[in-house]
């Protein structure tokens, strides 16, 4: 059986100091003041916000997406000559050049290198780790973070499907039920809804290290998003944020939540029409399928950068009904220690 950790106040311990004592060891981990990651968006989670985070006193992680060796090298530097605090990067376990950018993270010197997208190859684990890397992976249910642990990860994120973009089936709330109690060896980071420093000191008591937030800093003053996306996020609520309908179980349909738009609306009447096509036989399966997943190719850019808010993909989690203004991402992070302390302090108020 697992040893319980205590994670109870001590008596006459301000609520700053016992906040700081929860996320100590995410903290140390990650070399930060806060043990609050930045969620990787592609196109948001670039230089201008990774930094702001990490000078702030988080942990900002750049979006490495498709970038290319070369791309990626370009925004490392970028980001390191705006903060000199740690910050990670997010590479996509299905690129096709992913040992090439583990090579590149490691030859920039950076401390940590967090896995996404699924299950990470043995080697890149490796050289990542005999590069002098930390390594964060995503574990979406127990047996999984369990093989993780075992594989080489020195931290993982559990994410719930109320976060935004590619999600996984079950919620954070059930998740860290599932995982919390039993991965003690390595810091554990919850995701996926968090909104406010109150959900923040729940996990943490559970058991978490840290959190990672990513739709709570579309709106930062320094994230480079079109005007258009951020008021979308402004004025969404966390009704507004659905996640992709699959109309035919024979043509899968990879979950991804963001908020409804025409492009949403129209990405049914596409699914409808592929699938009549199929049935008449004017499409093969394979291209079929191949239709299907290419209706939202470039989506995304074209609603961060182009502010098409439209026909782009508003991919957002279902915290973005606690996103109601643009604000410095230091405010924002000082916003959601101030109602975890306070969330302390009530607590020993009522005691």
């Amino acid at each position: 059986m697992d040893a319980p950790v205590d994670l109870t106040m001590p008596p006459g311990l301000d609520p700053a100091a016992a906040l700081d004592a929860l996320m100590a060891r995410g903290a140390a981990f990650l070399g930060t003041r806060h043990a609050i990651l930045g969620g990787a968006m592609s196109w948001v989670s670039e230089r201008n916000l990774v930094a702001a985070l990490s000078n702030a006193g988080a942990f900002g992680v750049i979006a490495c997406g498709a970038m290319m060796p070369e791309r990626l090298a370009e925004e490392i530097a970028a980001t390191q000559a705006l903060t000199q605090k740690p910050f990670g990067v997010n590479l996509i376990t299905m690129h096709p050049r992913l040992m090439e950018l583990v090579q590149v993270c490691l030859e920039a010197k950076v401390g940590h290198i967090v896995f996404a997208g699924g299950i990470p190859p043995g080697p890149a684990i490796k050289a990542a780790k005999e590069g002098g890397a930390k390594v964060i992976c995503f574990a979406p249910a127990l047996a999984l973070a369990k093989k993780l642990v075992r594989s080489g990860a020195d931290a993982l994120v559990i994410e719930g499907s109320e976060a935004g973009g590619h999600i996984g089936p079950v919620s954070l709330t059930v998740l860290a039920q599932e995982i919390l109690p039993h991965i003690r060896d390595v810091p554990v980071f919850v995701a996926g809804g968090i909104g406010r420093g109150e959900a923040i000191l729940s996990y943490l008591e559970m058991g978490a290290a840290g959190v990672q937030l990513g739709t709570r800093f579309v709106c930062a003053t320094e994230c480079v998003a079109h005007p258009n996306f951020k008021r979308a996020f402004i004025r969404g609520a966390a009704r507004d944020a659905l996640p992709t309908v699959q109309l035919d179980e024979n043509f899968p349909v990879i979950p991804v939540r963001a908020l409804q738009n025409e492009g949403t609306r129209r990405f049914l009447e596409h699914q409808a029409e592929i699938i009549r096509r199929f049935k008449s036989g004017e499409l093969a399966k394979d291209a079929a399928q191949l239709e299907i997943e290419h209706f939202w190719a470039g989506a995304l850019r074209r609603a961060v950068v182009d502010g098409d808010v439209e026909q782009g993909s508003l991919m957002a989690g279902q915290s973005v009904g606690m996103v109601t203004k643009e604000q410095p991402a230091a405010e924002i992070i000082a916003e959601l220690l101030d109602q975890a302390r306070a969330a302390l302090l009530a607590r020993r108020a009522g005691a």
